[in-house]
């Protein structure tokens, strides 16, 4: 399976608006691209949800402390404390489009 970074992200949006006839440079799609990243981080360091309507929803949720264990030493607890953490859950659009790649998956792993 292929990893897509921000910059490959920034060529494809940028080709396919060159495609369109939509005179753009890379630079302001990644300017464009980084503003969405920094504002959606904003939000959610506020405790905000940010919602995207068939992509899907970033909120913040609180993880509860709790006691791991030391791998090298299991005899050993370790406390973990709270924390926050973002949970991203899909839209109904992105569910139902990814749920059709199990097979590409599949034979990727084969």
């Amino acid at each position: 399976m292929a990893t897509i970074t921000k910059r490959e992200l920034v060529i494809k949006i940028t080709d396919q608006l060159g495609a369109k006839g939509i005179d753009i440079t890379q630079q302001n799609v990644f300017e464009v691209v980084q503003m969405l990243i920094d504002e959606i981080t904003e939000s959610l360091a506020q405790g905000d949800t940010v919602v995207m309507r068939n992509f899907g929803a970033f909120q913040v949720r609180e993880m509860k402390a709790k006691v791991g264990r030391n791998p090298k030493d299991p005899s050993k607890d370790v406390p973990i404390p709270a924390r926050a953490a973002v949970k991203f859950k899909p839209g109904k659009e992105m569910k139902e489009k990814v749920a059709t790649t199990l097979q590409i998956i599949r034979e990727k792993n084969s």
